[in-house]
């Protein structure tokens, strides 16, 4: 399997499976001499575990060893490698599901491409695979302290709910889907703040363009939106403009930090959709032979990712942004 790697002058490769021994990673362009935070590694990995009663009940220790790379606590300069070991394993779980392929998964297009799919679990289309993000996007975080970048994220719908004006009926939606076995959706807002003017390439590799491609190889995303997004198509363009202080900042951000796909210094804002996920507890599933048949879905599954979504998408802006900074030295 190709493209496993993310970034080119900063690079997070990744590698393992949901059910696999371990998950792990390379990072590549990480500057020499910088004192690795693990107080904030450590606070980013639980941030994406389970954190509410709507996540999934798996809860692994997320433990990491770094084997190369650092060395008294210090990076090196060099490809900085490391492993996480999956202990809280249930291959069991999926034993009635080796011969089927579960709706709006990735099972069936992955034996379409791979004719084999991985026993149990997603394979490496398991949300599993992110924890290997949360580190890279760990590091990113403290190589771009140095810039004094800082990047925020909350979440702003659950379902058909505003999660901030409405919490008493988004938690009464997620409490009627996780007793019945049902998931839902929703939508992250991600802040960037302080980003270097000038980042950004004019064509293929836009600042937007990066960000987009880096939301969308999250698992579960389904929409991205930057700056005003979709609410920017249905206005004149009187309405939708910039217009300019004397200092070079804009008067609005309906662009969201982003012009002709290069930073033009205000804040970054951009927004990421997440579909409720497919993992529900009695699915219709179909065989090889194209028979479908209705089964219990005894796999761990999060009602609601969206509460530990937030760090994943962060990591992952991190990581475009350091890309970036390096990209232009």
């Amino acid at each position: 399997m190709s493209n496993n790697t993310f970034g080119k002058s900063f690079s997070l490769t990744t590698f393992g499976e949901s059910h696999s021994t371990c998950l792990g990673g390379i990072i590549e362009g990480f500057p020499a001499n910088i004192k690795i935070d693990y107080a904030l590694l450590e606070s980013e990995l639980e941030r994406r575990k389970s954190s509410s009663p709507y996540s999934t009940p798996r809860v692994e220790e997320d433990k990491v060893k770094f084997l190369s790379g650092v060395e008294n606590d210090i990076s090196l300069g060099t490809p900085i490698s490391f492993v996480i070991e999956n202990k809280n394993i249930k291959k069991q779980d999926y034993d009635n599901l080796k011969t089927l392929f579960r709706p709006s998964h990735a099972d069936y297009t992955y034996f379409c491409k791979y004719s084999i799919n991985s026993s149990s679990g997603g394979g490496r289309a398991s949300a599993r695979e992110t924890v290997c993000r949360v580190v890279g996007g760990s590091l990113a975080k403290q190589f771009l302290s140095q810039f004094d970048i800082n990047i925020e994220s909350e979440i702003e719908s659950i379902g058909r709910y505003n999660y901030i004006t409405q919490r008493e009926e988004v938690e009464e939606a997620l409490k009627q889907a996780h007793e019945a076995g049902d998931s839902l959706g929703g939508v992250i807002k991600c802040t960037i703040k302080n980003t270097p003017k000038g980042l950004g390439e004019p064509i293929f590799d836009k600042l937007s363009a990066l960000l987009a491609q880096a939301m969308m190889s999250i698992p579960s995303a389904k929409s991205f939106e930057i700056g005003d997004g979709l609410e920017s198509c249905k206005r004149f363009g009187s309405e939708d403009i910039d217009h300019w202080n004397c200092d070079f900042t804009t008067q609005t951000n309906h662009s969201g930090g982003v012009q002709g796909g290069i930073s033009n210094g205000m804040d970054i804002v951009f927004s990421v959709g997440f579909k409720p996920i497919a993992s529900i507890q009695r699915i219709r599933a179909i065989n090889p032979q194209g028979e479908i048949t209705e089964i219990e879905n005894n796999g761990r599954h999060d009602c609601c990712n969206l509460f530990r979504a937030r760090v994943i998408v962060e990591s992952m802006a991190a990581l475009t942004i350091a890309d970036l900074i390096k990209r232009a030295k």
